[in-house]
């Protein structure tokens, strides 16, 4: 038509998907290896590919299934969900993947004009889930400094503060793309001033297996409380595409909302992956935390190619896949410096713009084997230590 003036606006003035930039960015750097998106390199369970195998020529697998998902994953959720998070009264809905899962929450939770809160650095595809479906009052939150948790101080005054109270809080535990864990005295704090303020909380706890250096993840539950969890990383399920709502049981109504969006997005989660993510929840939390272990190592190497910036520019590590490091404060525009990253050093990155905190980079230290990130490591050092020391030379 020649100009966005048929368009939806609410979509056209939504942020570009950071990802699609950083994807051409690589089809256009040769060989340059990738430390940006959030992946793992493992696959699902063995034993669940062999197993789903036997249903490709299953009828019901290419009919539609349950909205809510597969009964016998629902089931086997609920009692995950009982078992390792300890959230007793949630009801669960299989999404196709976390993202989906988000979208249907923000659709059954929010109106446009809506006030929301996030904090940066925050996840970008949650901040662009609120502005495609018209909730532009976004309020970002600052994070504390020296860890990057949400600031609770800061929340605690706006919710006291603000008429109407937020609708929705929303916090990545661990954190996307932060690599920081919320702590459960501050979660729990998160929590009680939602509760007060008849705010909606939800977590997205993706990488609840991603815990380091002896942490434990926590989850909390309440009436006001959504939970968000996906089988994404932990199984290496990543193009398979399943997650899961974990939503109050009492809320009367809620599960009724959840599913009008569900049946007009994907009807369902595909039958073929949630037979996988089911299998793949038979091997048990052991397995995921064996694949962990093995970044632990990838983690280090990344550490110290970062580690030219200064030990107190690089944050994160405590859980999920990533460090989030403060470049120098000359570079503040920090998609050049990607830029020049991949173009002179073959290496990419996420700019910590896409998160709400310029001047940043995102690394993923989970998507490369240990063989291949020491070698990322030592190209993404290279090009640290001569934007350090002498700028982005050509």
């Amino acid at each position: 038509m020649g100009s966005y003036g048929m368009l939806a606006r609410r979509v056209v003035e939504t942020e570009t998907p950071v990802m699609v930039q950083i994807q051409e960015l690589i089809r256009g750097a040769g060989d340059a290896m990738s430390l940006a998106q959030g992946v793992v390199y493992w696959q699902p369970p063995e034993k669940a590919l062999e197993k789903v195998k036997d249903l490709v020529w299953e009828p019901s697998v290419s009919r539609y299934g349950a909205d809510d998902g597969l009964p016998e994953l629902r089931e086997a959720l609920v009692e995950k969900l009982r078992q390792e998070n300890k959230l007793y009264k949630s009801s669960v809905m299989v999404t196709a993947g976390a993202n989906q899962a988000f979208v249907n929450l923000v659709l059954t939770l929010c109106d446009a004009g809506d006030l929301v809160v996030m904090f940066a650095p925050y996840y970008f595809n949650a901040y662009m889930s609120f502005q495609m479906t018209g909730v532009t009052n976004i309020l970002v939150g600052p994070s504390n400094p020296k860890t990057l948790h949400p600031d609770a101080d800061w929340l605690e005054k706006i919710l006291l503060e603000t008429k109407p109270a937020p609708k929705v809080v929303t916090v990545v535990n661990p954190g996307n793309p932060s690599g920081t864990y919320i702590p459960e005295p501050l979660l729990k704090r998160f929590a009680d001033l939602c509760r007060n303020a008849g705010s909606w909380l939800v977590v997205d706890n993706t990488y609840e297996y991603f815990m380091y250096d002896g942490l434990k993840h926590t989850c909390v539950e309440g009436d006001h409380i959504v939970n968000i969890f996906s089988f994404s990383k932990a199984y290496g399920m990543m193009g398979w595409r399943v997650g899961y709502i974990a939503y109050p049981s009492n809320v009367e109504g809620l599960g009724a909302q959840l599913l009008k969006v569900q049946d007009n997005i994907p009807i369902c989660a595909s039958i073929f992956s949630q037979h996988l993510a089911l299998y793949s929840l038979e091997m048990g939390p052991e397995w995921v935390t064996k694949q962990v272990k093995s970044l632990v190592i990838n983690r280090s190497l990344i550490m110290d190619a970062l580690s030219p910036l200064g030990k107190d520019s690089v944050k994160g590590g405590e859980g999920a896949i990533y460090l989030f490091a403060k470049l120098p404060d000359k570079y503040h525009d920090d998609f050049e410096v990607v830029r020049w990253l991949a173009r002179k050093h073959r290496v990419v990155v996420i700019p910590g713009s896409a998160c709400g905190t310029p001047g940043s980079l995102r690394v993923s230290f989970g998507g490369l084997r240990e063989d291949e990130t020491q070698i990322a490591a030592g190209r993404l050092k290279k090009g640290i230590e001569e934007l350090v020391r002498d700028g982005m030379l050509q």
